[in-house]
């Protein structure tokens, strides 16, 4: 029964029921038209309230009928259409008890998750705010959850394990696996998946997600984590990994153990403290804890003495050492009060002295010999620098045993390095000796830079480590013939050593080298740090005697030369060095440095923002190419450098386009060096600000930065916002580095450094007032590329962002400058702006007119102007009087200002503009009502006047749209509720006003974002900062927008489809219970011979979408046939695009055009009335003329309309009339609308007949 449910039912009422809405759903999908569809939706289920029996609770009809709506849905070009499908699909669940079916989930995992694919289905819905879950994610989380509680335990594995492999199976993007992952997290746990899923889930980290922005793959990653935690069976699976990872092996063991081990000896411990502490036992005595560091402590001890102790067996000691020491120094928040860390610590610092010895013999003699053995290296440096701190933390007495170690350590290292080999051909052994020694020295190096309270500097050692590095030839090592022979002689001894598996060389010998030339400068970087004058003390030697300019020079070239030979994650430090040597040589050696430059450019734009090393890299590039000094020297030389540096500034801009946070790195790194320089940068120029005026173009740049994006892009942008809101809610947000990435920041930056600029420090005067002059100069330009621009495009956006931060500006300027700008203010006025822009230069004027009233003739001369130049800017000058009572607020003689405002108002309350009279009669108001309080007799005789003209304005006869937008204007968030003075602040400026004048969503910056930003901190005395209340609380509502209707179409699209568009089975009408098969041969036919005895002739149209349009209308109106020109055009896409198959239903007749006499001819006999869509000297109002019932209408082509040798087989003449200026309808709408009328005339005449 369940295959094919309907043949085992009579012919009853609900399976007609079921059917008919079927067909009708399907058949609306066919016009793939949100519009038309939506209103059918609710239609689906009331479906499945037939397809399911109450009593039963089986299905009647099998699901795949429903499927197959779904499946047209998830497949339409229709975005919109395909969204509302799966959101309708994953609803179902919530809200339906639907039986359990096989087939559900086959197409969960098969068509749902193909749909699911794609990106662009996860935005914000139009009233979401930013960061918030879209739609799709919120609902995809419920349906998971509800789904997988609802399948039979034994089902729920399996469908859960091909749900994570269909992850797998193809290259999904960022943001729907980062959804999917967050829906797998929130399903509530059960212990279903085996290895199996464990091994799809690691799948899904290694294939999907290398590309991936960081930020969205660590976030997808923290789910599926989550997800392998709640959903597998742990007991069963950690025993398997356990047995197999067993099993004596020549390697170095694997870390995990050690973590393991040293976690749980901590939480034991903890655990033991906390039990304690509750039962009140003040003296504990760790007995347990000793317990288990006594084996641990036994074998440390003996090391130094013991040469014998097992390779094995140290290794796991020292690991297990350094993950207790370095899990106890990510824990020490107050180190004093954990009884637990204190008595690891004391108990640990008894082997030190042996720890050292050990590590120092198998660094120094020969002991490392193979690849292998570099990890030991690195597990013996890595404890080093645990040591130290630990001593330094518990007790200095073993201080100076750590001196000696370091003392011995830097001198072997350096005797190992200066050996020259006899031989020509190095043996491996030797080669892995200097790896380890020069990792040594670095190591050292290491420990002094972040250890200088144990001042190591003073050891004699430290001293032959300068000279060493000071004279070493860098770049220049382990030649390659040698090592790759080295290489193949080793890889031979392996495969023919049985123990040992091919990981070992794991660690190419091309890393290795690397690794070599990384260190020598890391070596080198801390030398030139820690001792500027580089090694003028050793004047031994010719080679020696180099000035120290000549050997910055010689360590640059060397810098270049390992930009080009170290892999691109190692550059680090070569960096830093640039960084200290360029300054030295910018002067003497132009050209090298800017060599420099290029080449470090290069090696940050050929990297890819979605990999990590990407932001350190790109940090370290602007350390250096933005170093105080560096920038200081290029400027003051003014040469090619300079030129350079700002070349590469417009560069990463641009790359800041594509990739998100570059322009964040570079701006926040200046802002913070110019305004808070160190000490050092401060010793090295005598006012770090200057650089800030040399190099302005970075502010100016990023007050107006932010790119409009691409819808994909902005997708992105939405879901970073998502995850950043999560906050520690999501372990991403903590270990990624990516908060500052969104381009607000840019702009947040920029603003709150200059909030910090002080108007009294003459620097910082005139490198604002170069700032102003420049951001006008900006939008100037802007208006002169396009004077009309769109709502929200770039253009828009960049005035916006101009004179949001002129705002700011604004109350640092001194007098004597405004005098001089404030007409390029005004100017600015004159333009033709968006809103948002308009009220921003209102407020401008406003403020600068109420700190100095006595530019106000410079307002009056704008009022001057022909009408032609004040067409578009009147109403911006009316508003600034609007506000005129906080103009004059500091003014003490305030009638010859009002005497001169009431005279030029009152001019443009006769304006014939309607707009312009409303805009003029507010500022009246504003203005009277001044002169009222202030009891001007010289107004007197005006008062009737006015009087009457405010209160006719207000008591507007009429209901029309006149009296309802004076009240509107007069209700608009400018006029009514803000308050030029009281509003000025932060929140006003840059989220307030935008949301108010219905600004891009994402050009509103929340207040938030300014608090989160903490590298560049606000003044203390800062108090600009909220909006008030008042204006906070407003909704958008623009006043010159509102009569555009209520939006009553988006009451309840959920009704029961009483209302769907009359696409209702239209054979119903005619023939109630015929045979459905009968029914659909049948169709077109019977529809071509409906009542209708209209022919609509469009022979003479050549365009398709026209064609198609008519196409359309006719068959909606009933029209009896459609002439075309030729049948071909119905091929032609852009028809039937428009014609949505209505050709399918309506009769098509080709007649060409020159057979048009004859055809003509042919209707006339049979009884038509031939009549003509074209404006003559005889033509009939449509309004007036009377449609006989057999009427051939003849459209004119687009251009030429109707021939003049057609015009003479004209009955008539039918134009429709117009009110405005320009002369012609497109042809399609003139044609509708003659078509409606027809339909209409004859649809009344039926009925009086009846």
């Amino acid at each position: 029964g369940e295959k094919s449910g309907f043949l085992l039912f009579p012919f009853n009422e609900k399976l007609m029921q079921f059917w008919e809405t079927y067909i009708l759903i399907m058949e609306t999908l066919e016009g793939n038209q949100i519009h038309v569809i939506k209103p059918v939706l609710p239609k689906l289920n009331s479906l499945y309230e037939h397809a399911i029996s109450g009593e039963k609770g089986c299905w009647l009809f099998h699901p795949s009928w429903h499927m197959c709506i779904y499946k047209r849905m998830f497949e339409s070009e229709n975005k919109t259409l395909t969204k509302e499908g799966i959101l309708h699909f994953l609803e179902l669940y919530e809200t339906k008890h639907l039986p359990n079916s096989l087939g559900f989930s086959e197409f969960v995992i098969g068509p749902l998750m193909d749909a699911l694919s794609e990106s662009s289905l996860y935005s914000r819905t139009p009233g979401q705010l930013m960061g918030a879950c879209p739609p799709l994610g919120m609902r995809l989380q419920k349906f998971l959850a509800t789904y997988i509680m609802l399948l039979p335990e034994e089902e729920k594995g399996s469908f859960l394990l091909k749900f994570i492999q269909k992850m797998t199976s193809r290259h999904w993007c960022a943001v729907p696996i980062l959804f999917l992952s967050m829906a797998l997290a929130y399903i509530p746990a059960c212990k279903v998946l085996g290895t199996e899923g464990l091994h799809a889930l690691r799948d899904v980290l290694q294939c999907t997600m290398i590309t991936h922005q960081i930020l969205l793959r660590g976030a997808a990653q923290c789910y599926l984590l989550q997800t392998a935690m709640r959903l597998t069976d742990v007991v069963s699976l950690v025993l398997v990994f356990f047995f197999s990872s067993s099993g004596e092996n020549c390697l170095m063991p694997d870390w995990f153990e050690a973590k393991l081990v040293a976690t749980m000896i901590l939480l034991a411990a903890d655990v033991e403290q906390m039990r304690n502490k509750h039962s009140g036992k003040s003296n504990i005595e760790w007995i347990e804890l000793e317990t288990f560091l006594n084996p641990l402590l036994d074998v440390l001890m003996k090391l130094g003495s013991n040469a014998y102790i097992p390779t094995l067996k140290t290794d796991k000691s020292l690991q297990l050492l350094l993950k207790l020491l370095q899990t106890c120094s990510l824990k020490c928040s107050n180190t004093q009060d954990d009884g637990v860390l204190f008595f690891i610590w004391k108990s640990l610092m008894m082997p030190v002295e042996s720890i050292l010895e050990f590590v120092l013999r198998r660094l120094t003699t020969n002991e490392l010999s193979t690849v292998g053995d570099l990890d030991r290296c690195d597990l013996y440096l890595d404890l080093i620098p645990e040591i130290v701190n630990l001593c330094l933390q518990v007790s200095w007495k073993k201080v100076p045993s750590i001196k000696n170690f370091i003392l011995s350590l830097t001198n072997a290292s350096i005797r190992n390095l200066q050996e020259r080999n006899s031989e020509e051909e190095p043996k491996l052994k030797e080669q892995i000796k200097k790896v380890a020694s020069m990792a040594s020295l670095t190591a050292v190096c290491e420990i002094m830079h972040r250890k200088p309270e144990a001042h190591l500097e003073s050891l004699p050692s430290v001293d032959a480590l300068k000279r060493f590095i000071s004279f070493f030839e860098f770049n220049e090592v382990l030649k390659k013939p040698s090592y790759i022979e080295e290489k193949s002689r080793y890889v031979c001894a392996i495969l023919s050593c049985s123990c040992l598996c091919e990981e070992t060389a794991s660690q190419g010998w091309g890393k290795i080298v690397a690794r070599y030339v990384r260190d020598q400068w890391i070596c080198l970087r801390f030398i030139l740090n820690s001792f500027p004058t580089l090694a003028q003390e050793y004047e031994e030697t010719s080679e020696m005697s180099l000035s120290t300019d000549e050997r910055s020079r010689k360590f640059l070239q060397s810098a270049l030369e390992a930009l080009t030979i170290l892999p691109s994650d190692q550059v680090l430090p070569v960096f830093d060095c640039m960084k200290v040597l360029v300054p030295k040589l910018l002067d003497s050696s132009e050209s090298l440095c800017i060599e420099a430059f290029d080449l470090a450019w290069k090696i940050i734009s050929s990297l890819s923002n979605t990999q990590l090393i990407f932001w350190s890299n790109l940090k370290a590039f602007v350390r250096f190419i933005f170093d105080t000094e560096v920038l200081a020297v290029a400027a003051s030389a003014k040469g090619q450098a300079y030129a350079k540096i700002k070349e590469i500034i417009f560069k990463l801009i641009d790359m800041s386009a594509t990739k998100t946070g570059v322009f964040n790195v570079v701006l926040s790194h200046c802002c913070r060096s110019w305004i808070f320089p160190t000490i050092d940068e401060r010793s090295a120029l005598a006012n770090a600000f200057l650089n800030a005026g040399n190099y302005c173009e970075l502010i100016t740049e990023a007050c107006v930065f932010g790119t409009v994006f691409r819808r994909d892009q902005r997708l992105i942008q939405d879901v970073h916002a998502f995850i950043e809101n999560l906050g520690e809610k999501c372990a991403a947000n903590v270990v990624t580095e990516s908060t500052n990435r969104d381009d607000h920041y840019v702009r947040v930056c920029a603003i709150k450094f200059l909030c910090l600029l002080d108007g009294s420090n003459i620097l910082h005067k005139t490198f604002m007032e170069d700032i102003f002059i420049k951001l006008l100069d900006k939008d100037k330009l802007v208006s002169r590329s396009r004077t009309r621009y769109y709502a929200n495009s770039l253009q828009h956006r960049i005035k916006n962002r101009v004179w949001q931060t002129l705002l700011v500006l604004l109350p640092k300027l001194d007098q004597n400058f405004l005098c001089g700008t404030l007409d390029k203010v005004f100017q600015a006025g004159f333009g033709n702006n968006q809103a948002s822009v308009k009220y921003f230069i209102e407020w401008i004027v406003i403020l600068s007119l109420h700190k100095y009233p006595q530019f106000l003739n410079k307002l009056w001369d704008c009022f001057c102007y022909d009408e032609e130049k004040l067409k578009t800017s009147i109403c911006t000058f009316l508003s600034v009087l609007s506000h005129f009572d906080i103009i004059l607020q500091n003014t003490s003689e305030k009638k010859p200002a009002l005497k001169k405002a009431l005279i030029v108002v009152l001019q443009w309350c006769f304006n014939h503009n309607f707009s312009v009279r409303l805009y003029a009669l507010v500022a009246l108001k504003k203005i009277w009502g001044m002169c009222r309080l202030l009891h001007v007799e010289e107004f007197d005789t005006l008062t009737p006047v006015i009087e009457s003209s405010l209160q006719q304005v207000e008591n507007m006869h009429g209901t029309g749209n006149a009296r309802r937008n004076w009240q509107r204007i007069q209700d608009h968030f400018f006029f009514a509720t803000f308050h030029p003075l009281e509003d000025y602040s932060l929140e006003t400026i840059f989220y307030t006003l935008p949301r108010l004048s219905e600004l891009a969503e994402d050009e509103w910056i929340s207040l938030s974002k300014f608090d989160r930003f903490t590298d560049v901190p606000l003044p203390p005395a800062f108090q600009w900062y909220h909006s008030r209340m008042e204006l906070r609380d407003l909704k958008p509502s623009d006043w010159s927008q509102q009569d555009m209707g209520s939006n009553s179409a988006e009451t309840d699209s959920q009704t029961e489809w009483t209302d769907v568009q009359k696409k209702i089975i239209p054979w119903k009408n005619s023939t109630p219970s015929l045979d459905l098969e009968m029914m659909f041969q049948d169709r077109a036919a019977k529809l071509g011979k409906s009542n209708s005895r209209l022919i609509v002739v469009a022979s003479l149209i050549d365009k398709p979408t026209n064609l198609g349009g008519l196409c359309r209308t006719s068959e909606i109106f009933g029209a009896s046939a459609l002439v075309v020109g030729s049948l071909h055009y119905i091929q032609d896409k852009q028809f039937q695009h428009l014609s949505v198959s209505a050709e399918q239903w309506l009769p098509l007749v080709e007649v060409k055009p020159s057979q048009l006499v004859d055809y003509l001819q042919q209707k006339k006999m049979e009884g038509y009335t031939i009549i003509g869509v074209e404006q003559t000297a005889k033509s009939f109002d449509l309004t007036e003329y009377c449609f006989p019932e057999k009427s051939l209408l003849l459209l004119g082509n687009e251009h030429e309309g109707i021939p003049a040798n057609l015009i003479h087989h004209l009955d008539v003449c039918v134009e429709i009339p117009q009110q405005g200026i320009i002369r012609s309808l497109n042809v399609h709408v003139s044609g509708a609308l003659l078509i409606w009328e027809y339909t209409r005339q004859q649809v009344i005449k039926q009925k009086q007949q009846k």
